[in-house]
């Protein structure tokens, strides 16, 4: 299941900035008293009573501003509210509706969504009762709160979840019988192409134009008796390159679609070779904590020789020194080249995702670890690796009890991860590991 989509919309320095920073408890978007700050969307994750929602962030909405900029905001605000499964339209406590505040209530209420007036700068008990002042705009339940001191947020996360219909509902387990598999990289380096070489029938629509696949589309497909749910999105850019509002909430259907999958499959183009925006993506996928395999794709455009593929291989370590644990395919989803093979891979990482590995187990691989190579000694202090564990997978984290936890240098942190993955056979999942003081 995605998780639910939260824009915030309104007017420009209502709050919204400083209120999404609160949601997520850090400083994403740019907060300034300047109006037009938050120009480029902004999106990011949070969780309440341990439902995951999404939170989209909106530059100010001016309806009757006619400058190109201004017009291309309100064209994504305008994107956000049709996108969103709940609208949190904010206005300013300390003044009375303007203008603008009744153009984008009416266009809210139009949209048909379900949404929220949050009446914001409400720092105090007695300025609770500046929501009066705002009844006109008809939008209902109408809520007080103070971004800045998060005052009464938590009863608007509350009100949120009970108009998303979740309040009284356990979250959603994600479904044990099957990976949820996403395929993801810049425009046009055959993502569909790929989807349809693993569906075997023409699924998505291929075509040599960048930027065709617009949404994240689901489909299944039965692999050893278990459902296996293939994910095709649409290509990530840059930032800097997504210019219209479509592209964007496609942008933000991907990154959706990363943090919601238990295996991402990266594909890269073989004639285009490396890109900053390739590492970006890998790196997105890494810190969300999926599994992940590498896809160099059109393989068989690529004129080759005995070493092409180990020089390949070798400009991957080198460009991205943390694929080393990470399986690496060289294919053609054109000819279907290998492709018969990626479910193989992505299940091998899938399952290995999932590994919980007994404590006493990680306690015999630890002393083995000492005795090969202890610890080295900082500022005359020798560390003592006491008592280890595995307290989460998906990604997988390993805790270390020591009497020195911040003196443990780290390549010998690196040491023990690739004796883990060694050791245990992990391939494609990230790891983490915590060192606490005993």
């Amino acid at each position: 299941m995605l998780n639910p989509v939260i824009a915030i919309v309104g007017r420009p320095n209502v709050g919204k900035s400083t209120f999404f920073n609160r949601m997520l408890k850090q400083k994403k978007a740019i907060v300034d008293a300047q109006e037009g700050i938050t120009r480029d969307r902004i999106y990011g994750e949070m969780e309440w009573l341990g439902h995951h929602l999404t939170f989209i962030d909106t530059g100010g909405y001016i309806p009757e501003d006619v400058d190109i900029f201004n017009k291309a905001v309100r064209q994504q605000a305008q994107s956000a509210i049709s996108e969103a499964d709940l609208i949190l339209f904010m206005v300013d406590g300390r003044e009375d509706p303007t203008a603008s505040d009744k153009t984008l209530a009416q266009f809210v209420r139009s949209s048909g969504k379900k949404s929220i007036l949050v009446v914001n700068k409400c720092d105090s008990l007695e300025s609770n009762e500046q929501i009066h002042n705002f009844y006109e705009l008809a939008i209902n339940p109408i809520l007080p709160v103070s971004a800045l001191t998060g005052r009464l947020s938590g009863d608007l996360l509350d009100e949120i979840l009970d108009q998303l219909n979740l309040k009284n509902k356990l979250p959603v387990e994600k479904e044990t019988h099957g990976m949820r598999l996403s395929i993801v990289g810049m425009p046009n380096v055959g993502k569909s192409s790929l989807t349809n070489a693993l569906l075997q029938k023409e699924q998505s629509i291929v075509t040599p134009i960048a930027g065709t696949t617009r949404d994240s589309i689901d489909s299944y497909l039965k692999y050893y008796g278990k459902t296996i749910t293939l994910v095709d999105t649409a290509g990530l850019r840059k930032r800097s390159k997504v210019s219209d509002s479509i592209e964007f909430y496609s942008t933000v259907r991907t990154q959706r679609a990363i943090l919601n999958s238990d295996v991402v499959l990266v594909l890269i183009d073989a004639i285009k070779g490396f890109s900053k925006q390739d590492k970006t993506i890998i790196d997105e996928v890494i810190t969300k904590g999926k599994g992940l395999v590498l896809i160099v794709n059109k393989w068989d455009l690529v004129d080759k020789d005995t070493h092409t593929m180990k020089d390949f291989s070798d400009e991957i370590a080198y460009q991205f020194k943390s694929l080393t644990h990470y399986p690496t395919m060289y294919i053609s989803a054109l000819t279907k080249q290998r492709v018969s093979k990626v479910l193989n891979v992505a299940n091998k990482v899938f399952k290995d995702r999932q590994v919980m590995i007994s404590t006493a187990k990680l306690n015999k691989f630890l002393k083995d670890v000492i005795r090969q190579q202890s610890p080295p000694a900082t500022s005359g202090k020798v560390i003592n690796l006491k008592y280890m564990t595995q307290v989460n997978v998906g990604p997988h984290l390993f805790v270390i009890f020591t009497n020195y936890p911040k003196l443990v240098p780290t390549s010998y942190k690196r040491f023990i991860e690739n004796q883990l993955r060694e050791n245990f056979d992990l391939l494609g999942v990230p790891i983490r590991i915590s060192f606490r003081k005993k």
